[in-house]
């Protein structure tokens, strides 16, 4: 029981005292000494009290009885006649009696008229008080799970974190031996340089032992930077990379390839993959199904991102200013398309975009800086609409890419049965250059990507997923191969190669991933 309604049970609790005290005192100060029981109106017995003298003309009669029907004491006296009691000392002195019980009659009336009052109050401040502690409650308990689940967000996102810190350790020392490794080179440089200048004081046999000697050490040093090179191009690295573009990953004894030929950028040697690293997500955005990627023929300091959510019915392509932004804020530039395109195979290139016309077999190439179409070409006898896509549908039956070679373009055809078809097309003209017929069905393969000339192909999109047919355009040769894809988040719509980032870009199930690449290349004599 509240506060107040203990205090409203004391004032009431005090009002039965004082009537029971009118009752019982009353008598006894007027002097009353004679008590008789009378039947009242209705039959309820009242207490009748005589006052001395026993003749009723003479005397007061006082009747009272406990309470009425609503719980007040109620008094009546009947006074003898005027002229007997105007000189009675008890007559006045009963006067004043009734006037004080009038006054207290109409004093507890008023505190009962404001008890009840109060106690009207009191029962609504106490609903009120009930509501507003259950709503504090409620708050209360939100407040703890917004905690909770604000923990959960950090400690995964620690946990995330967590694994980068060795990485960071071993490219410490990683970058110690990196710095022994190009003071052997330079070494071996010097000591080339003066066996070119000693060339003529040596005989055949002991010039040629001396070249094999620098050769195997030369392959032992390569061997090592190879390994230790694995180790730092780490995700974590290639992500810092495209962040800050502090160094490129380039060979200066490697000349640049024909695709990347009018840049001013060196790539490093081509090669067979042989790894695929794990995924490393660096935004989660967008639908189930998207492309994004970076333009590889990009000039110095431009690490632009571009954004394609969807795979039909959309033509905003955005724009992020570089990688930084892209992953850590939505502030973007957009830019719409003259058509909507078809699929998740777009891909930027130097400067322009490459995609594939919805319902239709063409190929238009919109320039960023003139927002106009610079080129569109029709892709004869290229399926579309869902005729030969990737496993995973989604209008995918035209995929664009790029490596170190230049532009392609990866479809199939019914002259084929179906099967995948290779063509390397002129990013200018997009005229067909050559063209290389494959026994993959299209249908069946997952994703497709290009590097160094070569089609890798993954065996699906959901899942365990690996990449296990290659075709060689070089030698018009395939092969089944086993390097294993980390599928993530279980949903791979869109994968492609970076030739200047040696990565490969992936939308997974809403999520923006890299990959990083290993590739094996023979060095030979004649490169020495």
């Amino acid at each position: 029981m509240s506060v107040p309604l203990l205090k409203i049970g004391v004032v009431l609790s005090t009002m039965a005292m004082i009537t029971n005290w009118m009752s019982q005192t009353l008598p006894s100060l007027v002097g009353l000494n004679t008590t008789k029981l009378t039947a009242a109106q209705g039959g309820y017995p009242d207490r009748s009290i005589g006052v001395l003298p026993a003749n009723p003309e003479e005397s007061w009669q006082v009747y009272s009885s406990a309470q009425d029907s609503e719980g007040r004491c109620v008094c009546t006296v009947v006074a003898p006649q005027q002229t007997m009691c105007s000189r009675d000392a008890r007559t006045k002195q009963l006067r004043q009696l009734l006037e004080k019980v009038q006054n207290m009659t109409q004093s507890i009336q008023v505190l009962d008229q404001r008890t009840q009052r109060d106690l009207q109050y009191v029962v609504k401040m106490e609903d009120q008080l009930r509501g507003l502690e259950t709503k504090f409650r409620q708050v209360e308990e939100n407040h703890k799970q917004n905690i909770a689940k604000q923990y959960k967000a950090i400690k995964a996102k620690m946990a995330e974190l967590r694994p980068l810190i060795p990485v960071l350790e071993e490219y410490k020392a990683d970058a110690r031996l990196v710095q022994q490794f190009k003071e052997e080179v330079q070494n071996l440089t010097s000591s080339l340089g003066l066996l070119q200048q000693e060339m003529g004081a040596y005989d055949y046999d002991d010039l040629h032992s001396r070249v094999i000697s620098l050769e195997e050490r030369l392959r032992a040093c390569m061997q090592k930077l190879g390994h230790c090179q694995e180790k730092m191009m780490t995700l974590s690295d290639l992500a810092a990379h495209r962040l800050n573009m502090s160094h490129k990953y380039t060979d200066s004894s490697v000349p640049v390839d024909a695709g990347l030929s009018n840049t001013s950028q060196n790539v490093m040697a081509c090669g067979k993959l042989t790894g695929i690293s794990d995924a490393i997500t660096i935004k989660t955005s967008g639908s189930r199904f998207g492309s994004w990627m970076t333009d590889p023929l990009a000039p110095e300091g431009d690490t632009r991102v571009w954004y394609m959510d969807g795979y039909h019915n959309n033509r905003f392509v955005r724009e992020y200013k570089s990688m930084a932004d892209f992953m850590t804020s939505d502030n973007f530039t957009s830019h719409r398309l003259p058509h909507p395109w078809s699929g998740t195979g777009q891909v930027v290139y130097n400067g322009s975009i490459y995609f594939n016309k919805f319902q239709s077999n063409m190929i238009i190439k919109f320039d960023f800086k003139t927002s106009t179409i610079s080129k569109s070409q029709r892709l004869d006898n290229a399926g579309y609409s869902n005729t030969y896509h990737y496993a995973w549908g989604g209008h995918s039956d035209i995929d664009l890419m790029v490596d170190e070679g230049g532009l392609w373009a990866v479809y199939a055809t019914n002259q084929n049965a179906g099967n995948i078809v290779i063509s390397k097309l002129h990013p200018l003209t997009l005229h067909i250059i050559q063209s290389w017929t494959t026994n993959h069905p299209r249908r069946s393969a997952g994703e497709s990507f290009m590097i160094c000339g070569t089609l890798y192909v993954t065996n699906g999109y959901s899942g365990g997923t690996k990449v296990y047919y290659a075709y060689h355009t070089n030698s018009s040769t395939y092969e089944y191969i086993d390097i294993v894809l980390q599928n993530k988040y279980s949903h791979i719509s869109m994968l492609d190669y970076n030739p200047r980032d040696r990565a490969l870009y992936a939308w997974n199930n809403g999520h923006q991933v890299l990959y990083n690449v290993t590739l094996f290349h023979v060095i030979r004599s004649e490169q020495l």
